[in-house]
This record gives C-alpha cells, structure tokens and sequence, in this order.
C-alpha cells in the first residue's frame, strides 16, 4: 500500500528514492515510513544490492514484469517484487498449494506423498513452503515424481530454513524455483511466515489442507485462500488426531473433502491439463501455422476456405496443414477440412 502510494506521486521507484523531504511528505505517508526510507538511503547502495544479486544467480520480478505470475497478480495485496531462484514457468499457472501440520503423523505423510505425487503426475506444480511436515514431504515428492515445485520462503533466497532442508532446496531450484517477496539476507523470523502464506495460496488456484492443528500456518494459508477467491480442500482425519482438528473443521465449515487427487482436479475442472500441456507443447514454430491455426476451432474448416481466408497459395496451406497434422496441432475431419486436434482449459480452471 505505501509503495502504490508513492508510485502514485513519482514517476517511478528510482524517482522516489531520490526524493527529498518535502517531495516523500506530499505522498501521504506517514513520517515514521519517511524516516524509515531517508535512514534506507544511508546505508543502501542500489546498484551494490542488484550486483550481488546477480551474483547469487537470483533473478528479480517486479509488478510490471511481463512473466510475473497472472494468478499472483490478481490477489488484493501481490507483493510488488519477488525473488527467485530457479525457474518460473508459465505452466505454473497451473498449481495446487500443499499444505499442513510441521509436527506430520504417519497418515499425513502418506497423504501428502500420494497426493503430490498425482498432482506432478498430472502436470500440477506443487505450491509449498519448505517446512518440515507436510512442506517437505509433498515437495520432495513432486520432484520424485518428475514433476515442478515452487517453495515460497519466509525469508531471503539465499538462505534454507530450516537448515536440514539445503539439499531438498537446492533440488527445488533445479525443478521449479525458491520464492520469497523478502530481499536476500532477511533471516527467517517468526513474524515473516504468516504474510508468505498469501502467496502460496495466490499462486494456487487451490490450496489443500493436508493435517493442521489449531491454529496453525495451514490454516491462514486457507484463510487467505478465501480472501482471494480460490478453493480450499482439505483431507479428512481421526477425530481423535490432535493433527486432523483443523482439516476436519474445515470441512465443517464447507472446504471440499479430499481423498484423491481426482477430487481436487474435478473440482477446479483442471482434469484437462495433460491434454492441454501437450497442445501448447506443440506452438506454432512460424507466422504460417499462427495464421492457420487462428482460423481453426473445434467445428471443421475447408481448406479451400483457409486459402480464401489467408491469401496464401494452395500448396503451402496444405502443405502446414500437413506438417500441423504431424505434430498434433490440427487433425483431419474429413479429406477437404481440418479442425483442431485437442481442446484445453484456460489457466483460471
């Protein structure tokens, strides 16, 4: 919020850093956030921070980043910069936040390797954040899995909480990315780990609830997933489990009852993915097969319409379609007309 106010006055960030007095009071900041930015400039060196950034190979999303991710983006309150290490991939538009208790019973943990397991099966990125339990089970066996994980931290890139996990992070930068919207070198401080949780659900288009007491993180993490829209499951447990309080009252309260994978992809109307993966994996390598394929649909298409169409000779329409047909793109509904070979959902279910 203090950051879109000073945006609204200066043209831009480095416009407002190089503020002075006067200029900052004319946001409608409050003077301890003034005070705050004038003792930052003291002892800050800008271009020092990106250098060292850029040497620890961490890479810098702002808010008007054209790869900064869409679901984030949506949420009330998306942190205006992000961190990473690793990679962030527009296929993980399609993520599932895993979360639940540090303290995972036998069950838990069974449920939370199955679960992530067939979600990585199914093309889902798992969204979690690093802490032993449930965090850790289901990122690990997402990359088991052969599938994509993203860890949102609670503190800087740079530096594993907890400590026993370095080997589990350095995998995750391999197969998806550390996220963190607090900058290098912040230390993992108790205060810093409820705010993290917004984006763990805002990444997701659902988040599932795997064992939580009361409270715990898990369940703000399901409290920001309301907040923002998205779906809360959560898997069921005894009622006698002191780790299954939280989930079973979430299902009381209306979160959709997990038991398998199944139910979470249904219910977002994600069962799809695979499909769709496969579509976009197969993009148009040239102007032609863009042209051809936006006038295609599901209903067929003459040829004879798509030269009309395009104003483009005969043979090299058929002869796209042909190399289209090869790669999956488009199949033949009939010898003269084509139609396109599969039918995907959107990022948003």
């Amino acid at each position: 919020m203090r950051l879109r106010a000073i945006l609204a006055v200066f043209p831009s960030a480095a416009d407002a850093w190089r503020a002075d007095l006067a200029e900052l009071q004319s946001t409608g900041l409050d003077s301890k956030s003034i005070h705050a930015i004038i003792e930052a400039r003291k002892g800050v060196d800008p271009q020092k921070e990106y250098e060292q950034v850029v040497q620890n190979k961490i890479d810098i999303l702002t808010w008007d980043d054209p790869t900064y991710p869409k679901l984030l983006k949506q949420i009330g309150d998306p942190p205006p910069v992000l961190y990473i290490r690793g990679t962030l991939k527009e296929e993980d538009a399609w993520a599932i936040g895993v979360v639940g208790t540090r303290h995972v019973t036998t069950y838990g943990r069974t449920v939370s390797e199955t679960l992530a397991r067939d979600l990585a099966a199914n093309h889902i990125t798992v969204v979690s954040g690093l802490a032993r339990g449930v965090d850790g089970v289901a990122h690990q066996a997402a990359i088991n899995a052969g599938g994509r994980t993203i860890a949102v931290l609670g503190c800087g890139v740079d530096i594993v909480y907890p400590p026993d996990h370095r080997k589990l992070a350095h995998e995750i930068v391999e197969h998806g990315a550390l996220v963190s919207d607090y900058p290098p070198g912040t230390q993992p401080e108790g205060v810093n780990f409820p705010p993290r949780n917004r984006i763990i659900s805002g990444m997701s288009l659902g988040v599932v609830v795997i064992e939580a007491g009361e409270p715990s993180g898990a369940l703000i993490t399901s409290d920001f997933a309301l907040e923002q829209g998205r779906e809360v499951f959560a898997v069921p447990g005894s009622i006698f489990s002191k780790a299954s309080k939280g989930t079973n009252k979430l299902i009381q309260k209306g979160a959709k009852l997990v038991t398998c994978v199944a139910d979470i992809l249904e219910e977002l109307n994600i069962s799809m993915v695979t499909d769709y993966i496969a579509t976009q994996e197969a993009a148009p390598e040239n102007d032609t097969e863009k042209a051809v394929l936006g006038q295609l649909s599901h209903e067929p298409t003459l040829t004879d319409d798509l030269v009309n169409k395009l104003n483009l000779p005969t043979e090299v329409v058929t002869g796209t379609l042909a190399i289209m047909e090869l790669k999956g793109m488009v199949r033949q509904a009939n010898g003269t007309s084509y139609v396109l070979a599969r039918e995907g959902p959107t990022p948003y279910g």
